[in-house]
């Protein structure tokens, strides 16, 4: 296993972010997390990145210890966070907000080849590679972030709900290229999503937070109906009209 998260939990003062979360994923596989707002999904994939700090628990990156690591030094293991929201240097091109991802690496002519295949897979970023980056669609811009993290050398993409406002045409084609990716390189993902129509599209497997804590974890395969989706993201009293919601979308 790739990575190992257990026990995990995270306080902001006096409030508790999570609690007891535990949590895993095997090298290559897509593995998505869903839950309603505040559910804690963001928190742990910050947790994991080293982003927030942890009140209990563990987690290990291949077999290591990286509880309690800086961003930095996580992000040089292969394990790079995608946040919520596009964040680009607008003012920067595109060229420019790449290199960005290549900062702490040494090996400049594998960047040079490194840069050269991500823009094979995202042509769109070749076309406009000396555009500023605020000139990007929102599509674009998400494609941009991605290639970026890619280039920081990882092994494993973490991604805060990459289609939020984005038209569905546009999230189909950010997951075809995350489906690439996962093919062409091996790629590990573990994903924060809103959509659980589509996850179940595409993930290896499943887990559901809610108010803080695991409610549900299984594969992918299993939960094909939704009703165990469903069940465990608003609970076993939820009204007809929560549950057709939450098949088109959630939140953080």
């Amino acid at each position: 296993m790739i990575l190992e998260v257990e026990n995990l939990s995270v306080r902001y003062g006096s409030l508790t972010a999570l609690r007891g979360v535990s949590l895993g994923v095997d090298e290559g596989q897509i593995v998505c997390v869903l839950g309603p707002n505040g559910a804690g999904k963001s928190t742990t994939l910050a947790a994991i990145a080293g982003g927030v700090a942890i009140h209990t628990g563990i987690i290990r990156w291949c077999n290591q210890p990286i509880s309690g690591l800086m961003p930095e030094a996580i992000s040089r293991l292969g394990l790079s966070l995608v946040p919520e929201g596009r964040h680009v240097f607008s003012t920067l091109t595109v060229e420019e907000n790449l290199l960005v991802g290549t900062y702490q690496r040494r090996d400049r002519q594998e960047v040079a080849k490194d840069m050269k295949r991500a823009l094979e897979i995202f042509p769109r970023l070749r076309e406009r590679i000396h555009q500023p980056a605020g000139r990007l669609s929102g599509g674009e811009q998400q494609m941009l972030v991605i290639c970026r993290a890619l280039l920081t050398n990882a092994r494993m993409l973490m991604m805060d709900e990459p289609s939020l406002g984005l038209a569905p045409i546009i999230v189909d084609q950010v997951y075809e290229m995350l489906l690439n990716l996962r093919q062409r390189n091996g790629l590990t993902l573990l994903i924060n999503e809103q959509s659980s129509e589509r996850i179940l599209k595409f993930a290896d497997h499943v887990y559901v937070l809610r108010s803080g804590e695991l409610q549900l974890s299984d594969a992918a395969a299993n939960l094909q109906d939704g009703k165990a989706i469903m069940n465990a993201y608003f609970g076993f009293d939820a009204r007809p009209a929560e549950l057709a919601a939450a098949g088109n979308g959630g939140g953080r």
